[in-house]
């Protein structure tokens, strides 16, 4: 249902019981009507403790939210006592109430919804989500009594959508990000950065979010695998804005079996590839571990700005504290350009140094470097240590300009740069780090040879 009122793939879908436990926000428009889609986990009230209670903690906080809930029943499986139980506590706490009776689809519609009547919530509205049948209607009807919020001219279609609109939707800044209603249209500002947090499951990303917005926002219990879905939230920081983008645990690819953790790791992948920055955290009372290395390559090859997060610092003992140190700077030594701070996530201890690193390192993967800057950096680099000669001749570099951002390109133009070797490319690497303070941020080094013209 959310993604077919949002027109996205935004939220995994499996025929599996628990799969959504996060509120997951997007956008819905019917007419000229603009609204804010609020996606919860199976509702369980009466679950006092585990997974379940912290479900239920954060559908009660999207009810609490919403100007209309859409309860969803089951309209092949019939009424079931958790419809009532739902039903009893909707009743009480939700603005305005909808039933929508779902899997409707090649079905007798009025015998199908009759005894939904039962939950005393008001008409029934039987619908499909998967195929769109009456969903239009059921916003429709529903809409009246609420407020406008935009004026525009883009119709809600029943269709589902196309490849090429999923595509358009995935790459928006916030399609699937919190909203606020009220805010109207925000006048021009810095810039909204993308901060993926990532690492092995049960590290504590969920936490560290909620750490940072100062609420319960995210489910974060002491359970591998608590977080399933990739859900983006805007918030700011000292003036400045951000989207923190919650994703799933990856483990070893040879211990990803289940249908759903697969496409959950296909998400944070996708995170990673969408974010402006990736928080890397990692976990302080376990070892760095090869799955840690493998993840932190993938952000290194998509080129993404990272900051390392050694969470749960206060639970090691000093010796144990050093040794991470010395293991972390020997598996993850080509993320020696990143920053890496102490956190402990639970206590709120060290996130404000983690986001002023984010921050730096946002600035460094995005920085404007100019032409003749960077040739006269190049020329330094050369003079204090020229290129080694292989062959007949040496490699000759005589300029250099910017050929991107996020990550900086920097492109070399010269003679013979095929001849150029690896490590010498590790060197102006550093080389063009230092001078122009990029940290944070990989850095790519472009080689192109000038063809002769007269060599045919």
């Amino acid at each position: 249902m959310f993604n077919r009122l949002t027109r996205s793939r935004a939220a995994l879908v499996h025929d599996m019981p628990g799969l959504t436990r996060d509120r997951h926000y997007g956008q819905g428009r019917v007419g000229d009507r603009r609204f804010i889609v609020i996606d919860t986990g199976g509702f369980e009230p009466v679950a006092r403790e585990g997974i379940a209670a912290e479900m239920a903690k954060q559908a009660r906080q999207a009810v609490i939210e919403a100007d209309l809930v859409v309860f969803v029943v089951d309209g092949r499986e019939g009424m079931v006592p958790r419809d009532r139980d739902i039903a009893n506590e909707l009743r009480r706490t939700a603005a305005k109430l909808v039933v929508a009776v779902n899997k409707t689809e090649g079905m007798p519609r009025e015998q199908i919804v009759a005894e939904f009547h039962a939950l005393g919530l008001g008409e029934p509205l039987a619908v499909s989500a998967a195929h769109g049948d009456g969903v239009r209607e059921m916003i429709e009807a529903s809409l009246p009594e609420l407020p406008q919020v935009l004026d525009d001219d883009q119709e809600f279609d029943d269709r589902p959508p196309s490849e090429a609109e999923i595509e358009a939707s995935a790459s928006e800044p916030n399609a699937a990000a919190a909203i606020d209603p009220a805010a109207g249209s925000a006048p021009a500002g810095p810039r909204r950065i993308r901060v993926a947090v990532v690492g092995r499951p049960n590290v504590g990303k969920s936490t560290l979010i909620n750490a940072l917005l100062g609420e319960e926002r995210m489910i974060a219990f002491d359970q591998p695998g608590t977080t399933r879905d990739s859900v983006a939230v805007d918030f700011e920081r000292g003036g400045r804005p951000y989207t923190l983008i919650d994703t799933a645990g990856v483990r070893r690819r040879g211990k990803v079996t289940d249908t759903v953790e697969k496409f959950s790791v296909v998400k944070t992948l996708q995170a990673i590839e969408d974010s402006h920055v990736c928080i890397l955290l990692l976990d302080a009372s376990e070892d760095v571990s090869e799955q840690d290395a493998h993840l932190a390559g993938y952000v290194l090859e998509a080129g993404r700005a990272v900051v390392l997060g050694i969470n749960k610092w206060d639970l090691p003992d000093g010796h144990e504290r050093d040794r991470l140190k010395v293991e972390l700077a020997r598996k993850l030594y080509f993320l020696d350009f990143a920053r890496s701070h102490t956190v402990s996530a639970l206590k709120g201890q060290g996130v404000g140094a983690l986001m002023r690193s984010v921050d730096e390192a946002f600035a460094a993967a995005t920085a404007k470097l100019s032409t003749p800057k960077l040739t006269r950096a190049l020329r330094e680099a050369v003079e204090r240590q020229p290129p080694p000669r292989r062959g007949p001749s040496r490699p000759k570099l005589r300029y250099a300009h910017q050929g991107g951002r996020n990550p900086p390109v920097v492109v070399i133009h010269g003679n013979a740069l095929d001849r150029v070797p690896d490590p010498y490319r590790r060197y102006l690497e550093g080389w063009f780090r230092e001078r122009f303070s990029l940290q944070g941020t990989p850095l790519r080094i472009e080689f192109r040879t000038s063809t002769n013209p007269y060599s045919k």
